[in-house]
């Protein structure tokens, strides 16, 4: 049985997407995965859950930063938005390949953002997320 139900990925690179469903598939993180290549259609998707599905709502949110169109910062904007009722349990993280400093620190100042990494998503950021974030 998984950890968690339902974890959403939201990244531009699809062969990342497919790495990372794989590595949560592989470690019993989540029972379901979603990608979305692009953070329009999953902030969509987060509005309509909202709306018809709440207790559906995702357990976990993968964000990457630098996306075309919508950036992870402007997702974090309009995330913000939705109802504390329902993004309350949810646990947002960055993963993204920027290196730059001020994206970590930023990352880090906004309260909904538990944690940033640094791509590839491996086993080890699965178990520290669940050793620090998730409650059995």
């Amino acid at each position: 049985m998984s950890i968690l139900k339902k974890v959403i990925l939201i990244d531009d690179d699809q062969v990342n997407n497919f790495v990372c469903e794989n590595i949560i598939k592989n470690e019993q993180f989540a029972d379901e995965v979603i990608s979305f290549e692009c953070a329009e259609h999953a902030l969509e998707h987060l509005k309509e859950l909202v709306i018809t599905a709440p207790d559906s709502f995702p357990d976990l949110i993968f964000l990457d930063i630098n996306m075309p169109g919508m950036d992870g910062w402007s997702f974090i904007d309009e995330y913000r938005q939705l109802p504390e009722a329902v993004t309350k349990d949810c646990c947002l993280f960055m993963l993204s390949s920027a290196v730059d400093r001020k994206d970590i620190v930023s990352a880090k100042s906004h309260k909904e953002v538990k944690e940033f990494f640094s791509k590839p998503l491996s086993p080890e950021i699965l178990s520290f997320i669940k050793e620090e974030f998730i409650c059995e």
